[in-house]
């Protein structure tokens, strides 16, 4: 059902698309359609799930002591390990949900779980309250803007782009500040 949704909506459009002719072209009744998906929108979204399973499972395996960032960043490699084989689904998706505020709004709620569900998982392996929610936040963020880097480019392996924004937001943390830690980076701001 959702190759059937996502070739309607390139074909047709987003807004132009029913349940009924995504059933009708799926095979299946509207009744099953609704059996798996609480609308038309939630199709596009239908690996979220397992997407959020992959992360958590990943930081909770990774090996004591190992820092929250590193599990984080294998939690999201493994995350886009799973899209890789789907790849031109994954750029018309991508197409799709750009297109449609609603769908964009929908895509920002789902990222935004996987967020909460990757700072659980750091939280439940120790790691303090703020330090898992900045960590979690920006895995994702490292996740989404790897991905937009991967269907927008050439390269066929998802993993890399990862790795590659990892590493420069490493170098970016890492680099000297331009300002004494005590002050503050507003003017006139006083602390």
């Amino acid at each position: 059902m959702t190759v059937a949704a996502l070739e309607l909506y390139a074909e047709r459009g987003f807004d132009q698309t029913t349940v009924q002719d995504i059933a009708a072209r799926a095979g299946v009744t509207e009744r099953t359609f609704f059996r798996h998906f609480a609308d038309k929108r939630e199709v596009l979204f239908d690996g979220s799930a397992g997407l959020q399973q992959t992360v958590v499972d990943t930081i909770a395996a990774a090996p004591e002591g190992t820092r929250p960032l590193d599990a984080v960043g294998t939690a999201m490699e493994r995350a886009a390990a799973r899209l890789e084989e789907r790849r031109d689904f994954a750029r018309l998706r991508a197409s799709v949900v750009a297109a449609h505020p609603s769908l964009h709004e929908r895509e920002l709620l789902k990222l935004a779980a996987l967020a909460t569900a990757a700072a659980d998982a750091l939280r439940e392996r120790g790691v303090p309250a703020l330090a898992a929610t900045l960590v979690a936040e920006t895995g994702v963020t490292v996740f989404r803007v790897a991905f937009e880097r991967w269907v927008g480019g050439v390269t066929k392996d998802f993993a890399p782009h990862i790795r590659e924004a990892l590493a420069e937001l490493e170098s970016q943390a890492g680099a000297p500040r331009n300002r004494p830690p005590h002050e503050s980076a507003v003017a006139g701001d006083v602390r």
